[in-house]
C-alpha cells in the first residue's frame, strides 16, 4: 500500500485576498484545467467554499474515457488554506491540501497531495510511467495559468 506525495510551491505579486479569491472558488478549476482533461463541474460549485461541500466533477484524464470525480471540501481557513479529499473518483485516496502564506510583495501558494492508486502492484506500476507524469504536467500548466493570470514573481 504505496502513499505518493506530491508537492508544488508558486509565488505570485498578488494579495492574499485575489490567491483566496481565485482559489476557493470552484469554478476556477476549468481555467487551471488543461482543455484536453474535459473537465467540467456538475454540481456543488454554486456557493462560496464552505466545510462539507460537495462537488461533483466530470474528467476525461486518459484516453477520452470519462470519469466522474466527487470531492468534499473538509477543511477551509478563510485566506490560509482549504483541503479537498476525494470520496468518489480514480484514486484509492486523495487528500488535497491548499495552502496561501503572505511572503514580502506577494503569496507563495503551496499545494501537497497525497494519494494512493487502485489495483495494488499494477497500480503501483503504472505510476512512473502513467500518473505521475500526467499529474507533474496538469501541476505545470496550472502553473503557467496562474502565473499568465497573475504575473511572474
Amino acid at each position: 500500500m504505496k502513499i505518493y506525495t506530491l508537492q508544488s510551491k508558486q509565488r505570485f505579486p498578488i494579495s492574499v485576498e485575489q490567491a483566496w479569491d481565485f482559489l476557493s472558488d470552484p469554478k476556477n478549476l476549468k481555467i487551471i484545467t488543461p482543455d484536453y482533461m474535459g473537465f467540467h463541474i456538475q454540481s456543488g460549485a454554486d456557493r462560496p467554499m464552505y466545510a462539507g461541500q460537495i462537488i461533483e466533477y466530470i474528467v476525461t484524464p486518459i484516453a477520452g474515457i470519462k470519469t466522474k470525480w466527487v470531492t468534499e471540501i473538509t477543511h477551509v481557513e478563510k485566506g490560509r488554506y482549504f483541503v479537498d479529499e476525494q470520496r468518489f473518483g480514480p484514486y484509492s485516496l486523495w487528500h488535497h491540501k491548499h495552502f496561501i502564506n503572505e511572503i514580502p510583495e506577494g503569496v507563495e501558494m503551496e499545494d501537497i497531495v497525497h494519494y494512493k492508486l487502485p489495483l495494488g502492484i499494477f497500480g503501483q506500476m503504472a505510476h512512473p510511467i502513467l500518473v505521475q507524469p500526467k499529474l507533474e504536467e496538469i501541476f505545470n500548466y496550472r502553473t503557467q495559468k496562474l502565473e499568465k493570470l497573475f504575473g511572474k514573481f
